[in-house]
């Protein structure tokens, strides 16, 4: 009796375990985004996911300007030594995937595009220079033989991919079909898996594998929280906006010391944009130029240049913003409206506040004994020179420059503990 028990709980044990394994499922990310080292790790940890339980196919949908050439290698070098089928599709419709996009893509088992899609232009670029020939000529021939490395591997057109990198092509997804640039073209997600369902695919290295798909769930792998956090800081435009703010709520803490929130604020923002800026293709000169201009807001203040500072200062915010990241491509750098947008009203922000400072650092206290400085009294003894003053019904000890009679009007000059030194006002009225 209990062999057959033992017997049947063994079974269903198999059956389960082989249910279990039938019913393996697709791994699903999108990335709608710059490249860059957080995609990179996102990329890695789906695929790292799909080895653990051993999926189907990891399935990326991405939408890309393009972006670093280290991530974008990284990413290409994941996806090459994956063990689980990659199947990349541009999607939606209307989106593309150039430059550092199109190495991904060409990289995947399956290379799939929607309709009204374009994918290509991967010539390379230095940041921040003017390549002058041979610069151009190494580039070029870096990249192409990069691309060449595994395209021809995945059965592709080597050609073709390669005039994308040395002549900036790009190709609608019906000429990168045609080109054997892509494998297969489909509307959505439902398509695209019906097309590649037993479909056979050969491996980088130089294996086949035949796809089977059809009805498997899809999973989305959505990115953590901190990468997330991440991801959205490696906008240059938010960089640049965390350390402007985060200058200007220093600048108030210094200046109202024990407010402590405008501290702990622009700590948290100029740390926070040091890091976005550390990993970014991050320009000194143009940090520099941002410092630069909030020291020529401090002069404003101090000197009548009658907005000349001001201007100049604006004008170097601008500019260093706009220098600030030096990416390879456009949506890679601190666009000329956000630098416009954040600088001009900063440099109005930050001058309305240096110039409150500098007022109140210059008017005399209006509390305890400094306050009397340069009040009009009335002698109410003779002062020959040492008598008392009337101070709003007080009587103090005084010490005058000459004599006084009683009733005089004096103007006190100093205040030296509890007498004060005065001397004679002249023609000026006294306080009342």
């Amino acid at each position: 009796m209990r062999r057959r028990l033992c017997s049947l709980f063994l079974v269903v044990l198999f059956c389960a375990v082989t249910s279990l394994g039938a019913h393996a499922e697709i791994l699903k990310i999108v990335i709608n985004d710059t490249i860059h080292p957080i995609t990179d790790e996102y990329i890695g940890r789906v695929l790292a996911e799909a080895r653990a339980v051993k999926a189907d196919a990891v399935l990326i949908e991405i939408r890309t300007p393009g972006g670093m050439v280290d991530s974008t290698r990284s990413i290409v070098e994941k996806i090459l030594a994956s063990d689980i089928p990659v199947i990349v599709f541009v999607a939606p419709t209307g989106g593309y995937a150039a430059s550092a996009g199109f190495f991904i893509l060409q990289s995947a088992d399956v290379a799939a595009m929607a309709p009204g899609t374009n994918t290509g232009a991967a010539h390379p670029v230095i940041m921040g220079e003017k390549m002058d020939d041979v610069m151009k000529s190494k580039l070029e021939n870096d990249a192409a033989a990069f691309m060449r490395s595994y395209v021809s591997r995945r059965g592709r057109n080597v050609e073709a991919a390669e005039s994308a990198v040395r002549e900036s092509k790009s190709f609608s997804e019906q000429e990168a079909l045609d080109k054997n640039l892509i494998d297969v073209i489909a509307k959505d997600q439902a398509e695209l898996l019906q097309k590649l369902d037993g479909r056979t695919v050969t491996r980088f290295n130089g294996s086949t594998l035949t796809l089977q798909i059809k009805g498997k769930p899809v999973r989305d792998f959505p990115m953590t929280v901190k990468e997330s956090v991440l991801a959205f800081l490696m906008n240059p435009n938010i960089a640049f906006l965390l350390f402007s703010l985060g200058m200007l709520a220093l600048y108030g803490e210094f200046n109202n010391p024990g407010a402590v929130l405008p501290g702990v604020v622009g700590v948290v923002c100029i740390l926070l944009a040091v890091f976005a800026l550390n990993i970014l293709p991050t320009r000194f000169a143009g940090l520099a130029m941002i410092l630069g201009a909030f020291a020529l807001f401090a002069l404003e203040v101090k000197y009548t240049s009658h907005g000349v500072l001001g201007i100049g200062g604006t004008i170097l915010m601008v500019l260093g913003a706009l220098m600030l990241v030096d990416g390879p491509i456009p949506e890679m750098r601190v666009s000329l409206f956000t630098a416009l947008a954040v600088s001009i009203p900063f440099a109005l922000i930050t001058i309305f506040l240096m110039s409150l400072a500098v007022k109140a650092h210059m008017n005399k206290s209006m509390i305890g004994t400094e306050s009397m400085v340069g009040m009009m009294v009335r002698a109410h003894t003779a002062l020959t020179p040492r008598g008392t003053v009337d101070i709003e019904g007080e009587y103090w000890q005084a010490n005058c420059a000459g004599h006084a009679s009683a009733g005089e009007a004096l103007v006190v000059k100093q205040v030296k503990g509890l007498e004060l030194e005065v001397e004679r006002a002249e023609n000026q009225t006294p306080q009342s």
